[in-house]
């Protein structure tokens, strides 16, 4: 079609439920008077269940308004009388695309604060990364992007999806964790019987872009069987005879080592080496810390803007507080932390006290987990205490040696003297 549509046409209503048995549409016109049934019946048949897989616009030379409200009734998008004007039904057919774009989109963003499509950083690091991205998105190599946790690895995998041709649909979003068990092939794959159609993760993905997040978490059984999908780009249904074709670039995400899974023998080799074709690595947040101040900025606004939080603003010392914090938790931990100083304070400013508190709620967890050890002489555990005690209380008090011996209860030169005995690197605040 000159308008860049694909388009297949059915003659009849077994014809139409063979197509859509054969490939899921992005859209369907459905002409009210067919040969051998209505199109209201089975554009009511097609929203039985759970509801229509795909926009539909009915069309009709006869029609009535009882026939406009009850086909509205049962999910159409919109009614098209005859005698067709072709450039109004190219104008609802954009509308329709647009509108389940939109939709679906929503439905995949629900779990996010906001949409964000560039990741954000302007250190050297995150600019070469994403001219990086920028540069394999443009082919259709699979991609396996690997990273620790929160450190943005499925915002890198959207931000890829949206950098290459296939941006004007919507990416597929799979968490492999909740494909397994005897669901796992319904789920991927789809099913099929006589009177419905379920259509699968790979299905919805055809001609699209297809996210596996965690995929070392995948059963080895549904390994083989995707693995075989996406190397003969055919499958079939659960349940189905016809093989359905398929057009699916893959990025897939994990923040363990999939070789070292690889040698375990809880991933395939073969599945490894096809996903691992182009590898792309998130670095943690302590790798870039100068894009730290950005990022608090960023979360700031975004909880302003979309919780009514109050604005407030990082005075330096709490900058460079932040700036020496290790971010176990990367960019995830960072985002949670704004969150909670907003709920928690008050005033103009965010001091280093209140970020200090903020963290403190965390060290003081960490510091509850540190195994103490009883089969050691005396003065080695003594040591060890100490240790972890003056860690602990330097990170509290944002390296601040004058509070430090304060709540140690002893004085600076001692405070120093103890810190070189015990190995610990001062951070003065």
């Amino acid at each position: 079609m000159d308008e860049g549509y694909e388009v297949e046409s059915a003659a009849d209503a077994a014809q139409a439920r063979h197509a859509l048995r054969t490939r899921r549409p992005d859209l369907v016109l459905l002409d009210v008077w067919l040969p051998d049934t209505d199109g209201i019946s089975l554009l009511k048949e097609w929203s039985q269940e759970e509801g229509l897989l795909s926009p539909v616009i009915m069309i009709s030379g006869h029609g009535t308004v009882e026939t406009a409200v009850e086909a509205t009734r049962l999910g159409a998008y919109d009614f098209v009388e005859k005698p067709l004007s072709l450039s109004k039904l190219l104008l609802v057919v954009q509308r329709a695309l647009e509108a389940e774009r939109l939709r679906r989109e929503n439905i995949g963003l629900r779990r996010f604060v906001q949409p964000l499509v560039e990741p954000v950083g302007s250190s050297r690091l995150m600019q070469d990364l994403k001219e990086q991205v920028q540069r394999i998105a443009q082919h259709n190599a699979w991609v396996l992007i690997s990273g620790e946790p929160g450190s943005g690895k499925e915002l890198f995998a959207r931000y890829l999806h949206h950098c290459s041709p296939r941006a004007q649909r919507p990416m597929v979003e799979v968490g492999v964790a909740s494909i397994s068990g005897e669901h796992a092939a319904t789920e991927l794959f789809g099913s099929e019987r006589e009177d419905r159609i379920n259509y699968g993760y790979l299905e919805q993905a055809n001609g699209r872009t297809l996210f596996l997040s965690e995929v070392a978490d995948m059963d080895v059984a549904v390994q083989g069987s995707l693995l075989n999908a996406l190397e003969t780009k055919t499958f079939l249904r659960v349940g189905g005879v016809e093989p359905v074709e398929i057009d699916v670039r893959v990025i897939a995400a994990t923040h363990r080592d999939l070789e070292q899974a690889v040698g375990a023998g809880s991933f395939r080799e073969d599945l490894y080496y096809h996903l691992n074709v182009v590898p792309v690595r998130v670095p943690p947040l302590r790798e870039h810390s100068e894009d730290i101040p950005e990022l608090l900025d960023y979360y700031v606004d975004v909880f302003v803007a979309q919780e009514g939080f109050p604005d407030r603003r990082f005075s330096p010392a709490a900058l460079k507080r932040l700036r020496q914090y290790t971010w176990a938790g990367n960019v995830r931990e960072l985002k949670n932390l704004v969150q909670r100083l907003l709920i928690l304070g008050s005033g103009d400013e965010i001091s280093c006290d209140d970020v200090a508190l903020a963290l403190g709620m965390r060290s003081r967890q960490a510091v509850t987990e540190i195994p103490v050890a009883f089969d050691i002489p005396l003065r080695a555990a003594r040591k060890e205490f100490e240790k972890a005690y003056f860690e602990y209380q330097l990170d509290l008090a944002g390296g601040s040696i004058s509070k430090v011996a304060q709540i140690a209860g002893i004085e600076r030169t001692h405070l120093y003297r103890k810190l070189r005995e015990l190995g610990i690197k001062q951070k003065p605040g």
